[in-house]
């Protein structure tokens, strides 16, 4: 069985397809122009440049486009990188389809679409609940495929629901753990605060941020959307505030992009178990490929750390 581009370590030589996710161009030291490609498949992403380049060559290789590629893993700076020693573009005689390229949740989305439903249903604030499942059901088709990201954490098809089902069992056990805390609103607080990412981002396959998204963003999008989801559905009161600060809040300071600190209980635990679960999700992708007494590449997002797999642990995480 082939080995995804993940799970190649340094030293590997590599034949392959995979799936430009972006393409950069740059001008050498020399004067010359190159491609910074951003390349990828299902288990993973990893840059290559491509020197020396022709005019068409800025227009062949570009975002969306599938290519043949022979090359060697190396390592640059602390990051594997694949050195280039042939590229082409694919045609129909390769018979190879772009959903062949795109990582994607290990769970079924409908199954989480499913989970996500019986988490509204048990809530008993009618206010908090009408809410919360107007908005899932208003987004429920690009929620079902979107990723939770362009980079760092949960970046693949069906990325943002993998994430909130996963920190929806988190905010249950914790609720569950410290029953001072308002379940309906950690619930609705987890299901709403990435939920502006569906307009934020341009969709699953080469995910890029929106003009909205790069204007606005998913936090300014989604307080808006409650709030004007509160006057369609005639609900007034202090929950859609409060809703509204939950998101407004979640990234926990405003250097983090939060332009308020979290003020309730419940904000807090938000802030703390989305970071949780998107540290979780970057440290299991950093070290799936990695061999038990290595180290990993530097995690940028985490302070440029390298992580360490310890030796009593038998194999790498596969997905």
């Amino acid at each position: 069985m082939k080995r995804g581009i993940n799970h190649h370590q340094v030293g590997d030589s590599v034949e392959t397809y995979l799936l430009i996710k972006s393409s950069k161009k740059g001008i050498a030291s020399n004067g010359k122009p190159f491609l910074t490609l951003q390349l990828s498949d299902k288990t993973g992403e990893i840059e290559a440049k491509l020197w020396g380049i022709a005019p068409e060559d800025e227009t062949t290789f570009v975002s969306t486009v599938i290519v043949h590629i022979q090359g060697d893993i190396q390592d640059f700076r602390g990051m594997r990188q694949l050195k280039i020693k042939s590229i082409r573009p694919t045609t129909g005689m390769d018979q190879v389809k772009i959903a062949e390229f795109l990582p994607s949740a290990p769970l079924d989305p409908n199954d989480m679409l499913d989970k996500v439903i019986q988490y509204i249903f048990e809530m008993s604030n009618p206010k908090i609940q009408r809410l919360t499942r107007h908005l899932v059901k208003k987004h429920q088709e690009k929620l079902l495929e979107s990723p939770a990201a362009t980079k760092n954490h949960h970046e693949f098809v069906s990325g943002l629901i993998y994430h909130v089902v996963s920190m929806l069992d988190l905010a249950k056990s914790i609720a569950n753990l410290y029953p001072s805390l308002d379940k309906d609103l950690l619930y609705a607080g987890v299901i709403l605060h990435d939920l502006g990412k569906v307009r934020e981002l341009s969709g699953p396959i080469v995910s890029e941020y929106t003009i909205e998204g790069k204007l606005l963003g998913h936090i300014t999008l989604m307080v808006n959307e409650i709030g004007e989801a509160a006057k369609e559905l005639e609900i007034d009161g202090e929950e859609v505030l409060v809703l509204q600060h939950m998101v407004l809040s979640h990234h926990g300071k405003s250097e983090w992009g939060s332009p308020k600190p979290p003020l309730i209980k419940e904000a807090e635990i938000l802030h703390m178990i989305d970071n949780v679960d998107a540290k979780m999700n970057m440290m299991d992708r950093a070290l799936e490929h990695v061999m038990p007494g290595e180290f990993s590449e530097r995690i940028f997002p985490m302070e440029n750390r390298t992580l360490y797999k310890p030796s009593f642990h038998e194999k790498p995480l596969e997905y």
